[in-house]
């Protein structure tokens, strides 16, 4: 039995299809936005469409920007002899919470998974091997603690290995199967400071 018109059914179910949105919190995000001023639905509406169209990849990094280079790329401070790889736009994100890396970073959106289909060929590696033909002294492979993560790291880390660049993998203090972006800034911090050479 339909307890909402079609409106508003269809409102809920579209909110409920995004990422770690339940019924509950469609329903709660569908009659939040219902009572929003009109002109505020609007702006908000214009600013989901306008990123849809205007975020793409860093060319240098890969992370998500409305630019053709990230702020972090764009950044002179930054050592860009130093780049840590992570999985994500997210993994960058938590990293650069810590306040501590001062390094570039390369996104490689996904890690090999055989179980998924996912290879070397669908994720950012040979981008990232292409970059590795400047002038860099270390790789620092922080993808996630789980099967797919390493099997990633243990991939790049012996595509690496032959060109003489410096490998390390972030430490433990990272708990196997955990996800980086949920991970707080002292872990990570920990993690980042005591990597080792792989």
């Amino acid at each position: 039995m339909d307890y909402y018109s079609t409106q508003i059914s269809k409102l809920i179910e579209e909110l409920s299809g995004l990422p770690g949105i339940g019924n509950k919190s469609a329903q709660r995000l569908a009659f939040h936005i219902l009572n929003m001023p009109v002109e505020h639905v609007e702006k908000l509406s214009a600013t989901i469409i306008d990123a849809r169209r205007n975020v793409r990849y860093c060319k240098q990094c890969f992370t998500l920007t409305d630019d053709d280079f990230c702020p972090i790329c764009k950044n002179s401070n930054r050592d860009q002899k130093t780049i840590m790889v992570v999985e994500d736009t997210r993994d960058l994100a938590a990293y650069e919470k810590t306040g501590k890396y001062e390094g570039v970073y390369h996104v490689l959106h996904g890690a090999i998974s055989p179980m998924l289909g996912i290879g070397p060929n669908d994720i950012k590696l040979k981008e990232l091997m292409q970059r590795l033909q400047g002038d860099v002294n270390e790789v620092i492979i922080a993808t996630n603690s789980s099967l797919e993560g390493e099997t990633t790291a243990m991939y790049i880390s012996k595509l690496i290995k032959p060109t003489g660049i410096k490998v390390s993998r972030i430490a433990s203090g990272v708990p196997v199967g955990g996800d980086l972006e949920y991970i707080d800034e002292m872990t990570l911090l920990r993690a980042l400071e005591g990597r080792t050479e792989i």
